[in-house]
């Protein structure tokens, strides 16, 4: 199941990488939280931890358009379902 949740996460930000009406530092910030999940050295714990902190910094940034804000918001509620 766990599996399951970080395809689907990983398909919402890979929306957010190739919308180019999200800015640029939004959308590399998004393939980096990807890598961190894929990461499977660490934990998952860790991994969804990093991942939820680095999104609400990109949610919060001034410069991401509404729909780029609720895909992020999206994509930290599917997170949590692992925590």
């Amino acid at each position: 199941m766990s599996d399951d949740i970080i395809i689907q996460v990983c398909d919402g930000l890979d929306m957010l990488n190739e919308d180019n009406s999200i800015p640029r530092n939004i959308r590399r910030g998004a393939e980096e939280i990807k890598i961190v999940l894929l990461n499977e050295s660490d934990p998952l714990d860790v991994r969804v931890s990093t991942a939820t902190s680095r999104l609400d910094e990109l949610a919060n940034d001034p410069n991401i358009p509404l729909h780029g804000r609720t895909l992020i918001w999206n994509i930290m509620s599917r997170l949590e379902e692992l925590a």
